[in-house]
């Protein structure tokens, strides 16, 4: 699909020299794709990408340009005509459409703050005991990315986080929904009448409460 792309737009315009003429790719498309991906998951800056491939950052920043929009066209993005900017749109997409989303906390490691910092200390995650910010984000049940918080800090864990972004109340009050999370969010279950599906905690064993038996009964 690139490579038909490609040479479709070396030949929709006039030319001076015949197509193929000039400097060759330097990155093999495996090798483009695996930068974008990299990019994409990892967040890792073009200057950084450009050192491991041992490229310059503008082929770096050329390779990724091109490779995206053949990932949005085999179907690694939401549906067409489908813009969700907020917490409020990604929850009625849901309902409306009645997919199962998935939510979960990742974290970008950053580097440790001046020394002199009041909230130098709240950047410590403390799962990796690295400095980092961390994010929420949002998947349907295909892994297509529907939302991206805003970052906090990486010692803030996912439940406060998913707190303080106001999730709890649109799906407490929103549409019915269900939202698959690891047990980082154990405890939304209760505050959003089971619309967030967690790992069963091992402290409700016994004289479990219940909606966690409602909510555990009706799946067994």
């Amino acid at each position: 699909m690139w490579h038909e792309r490609h040479q479709a737009k070396l030949a929709s315009r006039p030319r001076k020299r015949a197509v193929g003429a000039g400097a060759k790719h330097r990155l093999m498309f495996v090798d483009r794709l695996l930068a974008t991906l990299v990019h994409l998951r990892h967040a890792v800056t073009h200057d950084v990408l450009a050192c491991w491939f041992r490229v310059d950052r503008s082929t770096i920043t050329r390779a990724i340009g091109e490779v995206r929009p053949l990932l949005a066209e085999r179907g690694c993005t939401i549906s067409p005509g489908v813009q969700l900017r907020t917490l409020v749109q990604v929850v009625d997409h849901l309902g409306t459409s009645g997919t199962t989303g998935i939510i979960d906390g990742t974290e970008i490691r950053v580097r440790r703050p001046a020394a002199g910092r009041k909230d130098r200390d709240k950047f410590i995650s403390g799962k990796n005991k690295q400095n980092a910010v961390k994010t929420m984000v949002v998947t349907d049940g295909d892994g297509r990315v529907l939302f991206c918080s805003p970052a906090q800090y990486g010692s803030c864990a996912d439940i406060t986080h998913a707190r303080q972004s106001g999730l709890v109340k649109l799906l407490a009050d929103g549409p019915a929904v269900e939202i698959l999370a690891d047990a980082g969010y154990q405890g939304l279950g209760a505050q959003t009448g089971g619309r967030v599906v967690t790992p069963p905690h091992r402290k409700f064993k016994k004289n479990a409460p219940d909606w966690y038996e409602e909510m555990h009964g009706a799946e067994d």
